[in-house]
């Protein structure tokens, strides 16, 4: 069955208009405390009024399985079937696991994805993934199951913090790279400081369709899916270790600091062009900063990227790129390489 994505400003018709040609026995929709104050106010859909509201606590930290159990109990005290069906709206945390609890609930009921962060529309509202967090591990329990309608709009983007902007904005750049050098430049074009939501809805769109392309013709990540890891293997490794150092950085933060160390890796290995590596480069530093790493942070580095979940048998994989629309999945990276461009990212970002 192939998943509806919708791009719309008119969200309020949208909904109504999609809920009243589904059956359904009940109707929930998950939030969390923060969408529940900041964004389902604003909604005017009669459809979702009537809704059971299962609210949950905000943050990856509640993506657990003791708040799974909550919204299964909810389900069942509101007296769910599997005719019944759940509205997700809010970000990655309430994608994930909502999806979740619907595509286990009796066996599974449907669900739609309203994403209301950058971050969750470009990234988790669509492709299927669900899940929670488990014993210390991310995304460690879950299963392929995608919304059968996913809404994306940017009017709800005007609550959130430039910060959450950027992050969400990192992947699409990410989607740009991976399909072709004018949506790569179109990208860089756009101006962060000051947002046209209208336009951003566009530029949405066209992100979101790179991913859904890539993920019908690799549902369950065996080959080509994996490009979307571009960015990621470094990404995660600093990520991880500012979170050990007791220093958290946006997602997306640590994702547009992997592209230029990937891109690097890339212009090393498969000779991506310098002039594209230089001009992200210098986005990447004006609008995330750097982040700041010396030579006795590589070991620690390299430790996390041996341990990547895309690892098979211990050795650092990346996906690369020849140039903007051109990937090569699966590329086995050495260490003395990886501190190579490492090196070179330092010199870019001006650390």
């Amino acid at each position: 069955m192939s998943q509806n994505i919708v791009f719309t400003n008119d969200i309020d018709n949208t909904l109504d208009n999609l809920l009243a040609a589904k059956q359904f026995s009940r109707l929930a929709v998950v939030v969390d405390t923060n969408t529940a104050q900041a964004v389902l106010p604003l909604l005017e859909c009669q459809a979702l009024k009537q809704a059971s509201v299962i609210a949950i606590g905000p943050g990856d930290i509640n993506k657990n399985l003791d708040t799974l159990v909550d919204v299964w109990k909810k389900l069942e005290a509101m007296g769910a079937t599997r005719k019944s069906l759940v509205v997700n709206l809010g970000g990655g945390v309430v994608t994930d696991l909502g999806g979740f609890a619907a595509a286990t609930y009796k066996r599974g009921i449907p669900f739609v994805n309203c994403p209301t962060t950058l971050l969750s529309a470009v990234d988790a509202a669509v492709g299927g993934k669900t899940g929670i967090n488990f014993n210390g591990l991310k995304n460690e329990i879950g299963c392929f199951v995608e919304a059968t309608d996913v809404i994306i709009t940017t009017r709800f983007f005007k609550t959130l913090p430039a910060v959450e902007l950027k992050s969400g904005f990192a992947e699409m750049l990410k989607h740009s790279m991976l399909s072709s050098h004018d949506n790569f430049e179109t990208l860089l074009d756009f101006d962060l400081a000051h947002v046209d939501y209208e336009r951003l809805l566009q530029l949405l769109k066209t992100s979101v369709l790179v991913k859904e392309r890539i993920v019908r013709e690799d549902p369950h990540e065996q080959g080509l899916r994996r490009a979307l890891n571009l960015g990621h293997t470094v990404g995660h490794a600093l990520e991880s270790m500012a979170l050990h150092k007791g220093k958290p950085v946006p997602h997306g933060y640590a994702v547009a600091w992997g592209l230029v160390a990937e891109a690097v890796l890339s212009h090393m290995t498969m000779h991506f062009p310098s002039a594209d590596l230089h001009r992200l480069a210098h986005y990447v530093k004006a609008h995330y900063g750097a982040f700041y790493i010396t030579c006795d942070d590589y070991d620690t580095l390299l430790e996390l990227m041996h341990h990547d979940k895309k690892s098979q048998n211990g050795e650092i994989n990346c996906s690369l790129l020849a140039s903007c629309g051109n990937v090569k999945v699966n590329n086995t990276i050495d260490d003395a390489d990886m501190k190579a461009a490492l090196d070179i990212y330092r010199d870019l970002m001006g650390i």
